[in-house]
């Protein structure tokens, strides 16, 4: 009995250590990283509004068409040419991706990560998360 609450409580302590760790870093006030993780609306604007980065919207052209992000390029992630235009993206360059709903835009830069273009973040839930204005297509 003694071994279960001693390893309740190791595990316990882990947990808490997780948690305020996970607290202190990656925050709303923190620096915006472009390392293949999905960001909320909000800072997903910060990254659109960075000078030099490039806005992906990996829907298909129809959706596109539809409304988009302002000078947002359409790469549809499910095109039988995406992996050549991932190809011929800067490597070094960093990337805002988008979709519909944050599922295609995980797979577009897990893509891209395999084809050495890792300065990516993406949209949490979406085009449908997105406070700010779209174009019309």
């Amino acid at each position: 009995m003694t071994r279960i609450k001693t390893r309740a409580a190791m595990l316990g302590a882990a947990m808490l250590a997780a948690v305020t760790l996970s607290a202190c870093s990656g925050g709303e006030d923190a620096p915006l990283a472009f390392d293949g993780g999905h960001v909320s609306a909000e800072r997903f604007a910060e990254a659109v509004a960075t000078d030099g980065v490039v806005v992906i919207d990996v829907r298909t052209p129809a959706e596109y068409a539809e409304g988009h992000l302002p000078e947002a390029v359409n790469i549809d992630v499910q095109g039988a040419d995406f992996d050549a235009q991932i190809a011929a993206l800067d490597p070094e360059g960093e990337y805002a991706v988008y979709c519909r709903s944050g599922n295609r835009s995980r797979a577009a830069i897990e893509g891209m990560a395999a084809d050495g273009v890792e300065g990516t973040v993406g949209l949490e839930g979406g085009i449908g998360a997105w406070t700010g204005d779209i174009v019309a297509g």
